[in-house]
C-alpha cells in the first residue's frame, strides 16, 4: 500500500495533462489523519529489535517504503497552495527522525533519512522560487521551516551529531580515525557529510534570518 501511495503521487506529479493540486488533494485528503497516524506509530516503533538488523529484512524494506512515501509527500507539496498535514509533519515531528537516525538500524536507512533532511531544508514553494527571495513568502512553509530549524539546533546542541555514523562502518561525525581495516582516509561517507552539514548550516541561516533578539541569534 505504501509503495502504491508512493508510486500513484510520483506518476501525478509527472503528469503535465492533469491538474495535479485537485487530483493530489483528492487523493490525500481523505488519507491525512491516516497518515500521520502511520507516521506517528511507525517512526516511534522501537527500532532497536533484532527485525530492524539486517538491511534486506521484511520490517527494514517496510520502513524503507514509508521514507520513500514521505519523499514523495514532500515533492507533492509544492502543487498544494495549503498543504495538508500529511505533507508538513515532517517538518512538525522531525524528532521522531532524529530518534530514528542515532537508533541502531542499518547504516542505509539512516543514510536515507539525512539525505530527505536534506531535501527538507532546501525545500522552497513555487513562489519563494519565483521571488528568488532569501526570506519565504509562505506562511505555512515558513513556520514549517522554523519548527524544523529549532528542533534541529536543539540537537545539534545536545550529542546527537556524534552518534551518527558517517559509513556502515564504525567511523563516526567529528572523529577523524580510520574505522578498522578501512585503507580509506577516515572512512567517512562524504555525501553523508555534506547533507549533514548543509541541514545544520540551512538551520542556523534561517533561524538567525527569523530571530528577534541579538542574544537569540547568539
Amino acid at each position: 500500500c505504501l509503495r502504491t501511495l508512493a508510486a500513484v503521487i510520483r506518476e501525478t506529479l509527472k503528469d503535465a495533462l492533469v491538474p495535479r493540486a485537485g487530483v493530489l488533494k483528492k487523493l490525500l485528503a481523505p488519507l491525512d489523519a491516516v497518515l500521520e497516524g502511520f507516521y506517528n506509530a511507525i517512526l516511534l516503533h522501537h527500532f532497536d529489535s533484532h527485525h530492524y538488523t539486517s538491511p534486506y529484512s521484511e520490517a527494514t524494506n517496510n520502513l524503507i517504503s514509508f521514507i520513500d512515501l514521505l519523499e514523495a509527500l514532500l515533492a507533492s507539496r509544492i502543487e498544494l497552495e495549503l498543504p495538508l498535514r500529511c505533507q508538513r509533519i515532517l517538518f512538525l515531528k522531525v524528532s521522531y527522525v532524529f530518534n530514528l537516525i542515532s537508533s541502531s538500524i542499518p547504516y542505509v536507512i539512516k543514510k536515507k533519512l539525512i539525505l530527505l533532511l536534506k531535501k527538507c531544508v532546501l525545500y522552497k514553494s513555487r513562489e519563494d522560487a519565483k521571488s528568488g527571495s532569501l526570506f519565504l513568502q509562505t506562511p505555512s512553509l515558513s513556520e514549517d521551516m522554523l519548527a524544523l530549524s529549532n528542533a534541529v539546533l536543539q540537537v545539534v546542541g545536545l550529542t546527537w551529531l556524534h552518534q551518527i555514523p558517517l559509513s556502515g562502518k564504525s567511523s563516526y561525525f567529528g572523529s577523524s580515525e580510520a574505522a578498522p581495516g578501512d585503507d580509506s582516509q577516515g572512512g567517512s561517507d562524504q555525501t553523508v557529510l555534506r547533507a549533514l552539514s548543509l541541514v545544520v548550516l540551512k538551520a542556523l541561516e534561517f533561524k538567525i534570518h527569523n530571530s528577534a533578539t541579538e542574544a537569540e541569534i547568539k
